[in-house]
C-alpha cells in the first residue's frame, strides 16, 4: 500500500534565545496553540548580584530550564518552539535544546542590547541559522534595524526587524521571517 506524501510528521524545532527579561517566555506564549509548558520561578535573594535585572526592575520571574510551545501548520506539520533560559548559569543546556533545530530568534531589548551578543556568538559558532529579532518595549525608543544591525555588527544576511510579541501577529511574523531565512540558509549551504 503506498503511503501519501504526508504520512510521516515533519516537525520543525525552533529555539527562542536573548538575554534575561527580553520576552522569550512571551513569545513563546503568544503563539503556542497549547498552554506553554513554563518553567518559571520567582526571583529570590539568592539571585541578587547573579541576575542583572537592571532595566526590566518589574521582573518578578525568571525561567531556569525552558519554556515550551507547539503550532501545528497542517496535518502532518508541526513546529516546537523552546525558549532558552537568559542567565549565564542556565547556558550548560544550550547544546541540547539547540540540537537540531531548524533556526533561532535572538530577541533583543535596545536597552540593554549587550545582552544579546552571547546568542549570537552561540549561534554563529554552530552555524545555525538565526535572526534578530527587537522587542520594542513600551516607552523604549524604537531604533531602525539597520542601525541595530550595524550595532551588532551582524552579517548583511542575517534578517534583522522590529517586534512586539505581546502580539500574536507580530511574533508569527519573526517565526515566518526565520522559518524563510533558515530555508534560503540551508539551500545556499546545500548548493
Amino acid at each position: 500500500m503506498a503511503s501519501a506524501p504526508y504520512d510521516d510528521p515533519v516537525a520543525l524545532k525552533i529555539l527562542i534565545a536573548g538575554g534575561f527579561g527580553v520576552g522569550k517566555t512571551t513569545l513563546v506564549g503568544s503563539v503556542s496553540e497549547i498552554r506553554p509548558l513554563r518553567t518559571e520561578e520567582l526571583l529570590s535573594d539568592r539571585s541578587i548580584g547573579v541576575d542583572d535585572t537592571e532595566g526590566v526592575d518589574n521582573k518578578t520571574t525568571t525561567t531556569v530550564a525552558m519554556d515550551f510551545g507547539r503550532i501545528t501548520i497542517r496535518d502532518g506539520l508541526v513546529v516546537y518552539l523552546f525558549g532558552t533560559p537568559g542567565q549565564h548559569r542556565f547556558w550548560f543546556m544550550w547544546d541540547e535544546l539547540a540540537y537540531g533545530a531548524l533556526g533561532a530568534v535572538v530577541l533583543a531589548d535596545t536597552r540593554r542590547l549587550t545582552d544579546c551578543f552571547p546568542s549570537i556568538d552561540y549561534f554563529e559558532q554552530r552555524g545555525t541559522p538565526f535572526i534578530v529579532a527587537v522587542n520594542c518595549f513600551d516607552g523604549a525608543e524604537v531604533h531602525d534595524p539597520e542601525n541595530v544591525r550595524i550595532a551588532l555588527d551582524l552579517d548583511p544576511d542575517v534578517p534583522v526587524m522590529n517586534c512586539d510579541v505581546r502580539r500574536r501577529a507580530s511574533a508569527k511574523t519573526v517565526l515566518i521571517t526565520l522559518v524563510e531565512h533558515a530555508l534560503r540558509t540551508l539551500t545556499a549551504n546545500a548548493g
